[in-house]
C-alpha cells in the first residue's frame, strides 16, 4: 500500500474513517474515499496519477482510458505524466454508459474508438467497489480492437483482483478494506451513531426513514 497516497488522501479530506456511511449499495460502514474531495485539488490529482504512470511507463502504453465521471480525470492526468515520462504523446479517452437489454455498457464515442483501435491501452479508475466499471471499459476496449496492458486505480475498496475485472495486470495506490453492513444488521445504527448524509446515500437514507443511525 502507497503510504504517500493514504496522506495526500487525508490532506485534502478524501479519506473518511470512524464515520457512520451509507454507501451507493444501501449498505453501511464506517469508513469512505471520497474522491469528490480530492479532485478540486489539481496538484493532489495530479501527484497520484503520476505514481500510476510511474508503474506503466515503461508498458509502451498510447492510450489512457477511464469510465466517466471520474476515470476522465484520472486519464487526463495519468496520459499527461506518461507523455512526459515517455517523450511522446499519450492520448486520454473515455468510455460513456449505454443502456443494453441486459442493463448496461461502456462505449466508446466521439471518435475515441478510432483513437483506441490497434492500440496498447491503459485503464484507469478512481475507486474499485464491485469493478463492474472498469470492467465495462476493458470490455470496451477489447470490442473496438485495442489492448488492454493492465488498469491502474485509485483505491481498491472491494478485493478487487486483475482476473475479476478481465485485465492481465492491476496496479492499485491504495487498498482501503470496504467492511459493511446490511441496513437492518448495522452495529453503528444499533450503537446510535449517527449517519453521515453529506456523503454516499446518507442523505436518503435520512429522509427515508427518518433515522439519524
Amino acid at each position: 500500500m502507497d503510504t504517500d497516497t493514504l496522506t495526500t488522501l487525508a490532506g485534502v479530506g478524501a479519506l473518511i474513517t470512524n464515520d457512520h456511511l451509507v454507501y451507493t449499495s444501501g449498505r453501511h460502514g464506517s469508513s469512505y474515499v471520497n474522491k469528490d474531495a480530492l479532485y478540486p485539488h489539481t496538484a493532489a490529482t495530479s501527484a497520484v496519477c503520476e505514481r500510476i504512470a510511474h508503474h506503466f511507463a515503461t508498458a509502451e502504453i498510447a492510450v489512457v482510458a477511464g469510465p466517466t465521471v471520474g476515470g476522465v480525470i484520472m486519464a487526463q492526468w495519468t496520459a499527461h505524466h506518461l507523455s512526459l515520462l515517455t517523450g511522446r504523446e499519450v492520448l486520454a479517452v473515455y468510455a460513456e454508459e449505454e443502456p443494453t437489454d441486459e442493463g448496461k455498457r461502456r462505449v466508446f464515442r466521439r471518435g475515441y474508438d478510432v483513437l483506441v483501435a490497434g492500440q496498447r491501452v491503459l485503464v484507469v479508475e478512481d475507486i474499485l467497489t464491485t469493478g463492474g466499471s472498469v470492467r465495462q471499459v476493458v470490455e470496451a476496449v477489447e470490442a473496438t480492437g485495442g489492448t488492454v496492458v493492465g488498469v491502474g486505480a485509485l483505491c481498491n475498496r472491494g478485493g478487487i483482483t486483475a482476473a475479476q475485472i478481465g485485465a492481465p495486470a492491476l496496479f492499485c495506490l491504495a487498498e482501503v478494506p470496504l467492511t459493511s453492513y446490511p441496513a437492518e444488521a448495522c452495529p453503528l445504527c444499533a450503537a446510535g451513531v449517527p449517519v453521515n448524509p453529506r456523503l454516499g446515500k446518507g442523505a436518503a437514507f435520512v429522509a427515508g426513514d427518518g433515522s439519524q443511525g
